[in-house]
């Protein structure tokens, strides 16, 4: 299957490409010899900001209506300069408009307030709905298939805390235009920091098909529980343990292999 992919609208041609990666930094190491869990966190694409490398968003909840939003660059010494720092506030009524306070600006960037805006339009979208949420956008969008659906959502087996909730969504990419957003939801006082060098969400696909479930008659019971016997038995005979006596098998990814499953090519 194929999949198109197109630059941020906002900011094309900014921020690294979607990557599929099976390791995460905060597992313990002995996640690596588990092949289910490392496929887990190898489904779909890891989707990155529209940032450079440098570059940081930092998105925190100061008050219960407010958002505040300052960007910065690391320099090549390791030092952080703030570029700008926006305050947006939720208004009252049905308007649907968010004040904005454009609390600094380094001079040295040569933008007026309507051109900082632009940038964080860039990195950001739909702020308070619902409340304390906030849309970080990708570097890409995806166009599916006829028939296939985009779904989006957190960082998958990411266990590093502290832990900010991402909605799912699942969007019909094939006809609807859908820039690529991960929606967090801030409680008052949480922090998000988003670099250019670290993935903001993960996309699956999935096809557009109805699913229905059947009880499984004695034969498949038996069938399953002699499938469980017989992995069970040729993996405890490629057990190995490693030099911290740590037990592990390859058998899983052997039969994915022998099978002609894609995980275990890829």
């Amino acid at each position: 299957m194929e999949i198109t992919i197109l630059p941020n609208q906002r900011r094309a041609g900014v921020g690294r490409p979607p990557a599929r990666e099976n390791r995460r930094a905060w597992l313990p190491q002995q996640a690596r010899f588990c092949p289910v869990l490392e496929d887990g966190s190898r489904l779909g694409f890891l989707v990155y900001p529209p940032l450079e490398d440098p570059e940081v968003l930092q998105v925190r909840r100061i008050r219960e209506e407010t958002m505040r939003f300052s960007f910065a660059v690391t320099n090549s010494d390791g030092t952080t300069r703030p570029r700008w720092v926006i305050d947006m506030s939720a208004s009252a009524g049905g308007g649907g408009l968010d004040a904005h306070e454009l609390r600094f600006v380094d001079d040295e960037l040569g933008l007026n307030e309507e051109q900082v805006l632009g940038q964080l339009d860039a990195f950001t979208v739909n702020l308070n709905a619902p409340p304390g949420a906030v849309g970080l956008r990708g570097a890409f969008d995806f166009v599916t298939p006829e028939g296939w659906d985009s779904v989006y959502l957190g960082v998958l087996n990411e266990i590093q805390p502290p832990h900010v909730p991402v909605l799912a969504a699942r969007i019909e990419t094939d006809w609807y235009s859908q820039p690529t957003e991960f929606r967090y939801l801030l409680a008052t006082g949480q922090t998000i920091s988003i670099a250019g060098s670290a993935p903001i969400g993960q996309v699956f696909f999935v096809p557009r098909e109805s699913i229905e479930l059947r009880t499984g008659s004695e034969s498949d019971i038996a069938r399953f529980e002699e499938s469980q016997r017989e992995y069970w038995t040729e993996r405890a005979e490629k057990e190995r343990a490693t030099n911290f006596g740590t037990i592990h098998s390859y058998h899983y990814r052997d039969v994915q292999r022998a099978t002609g499953s894609g995980l275990a090519a890829e």
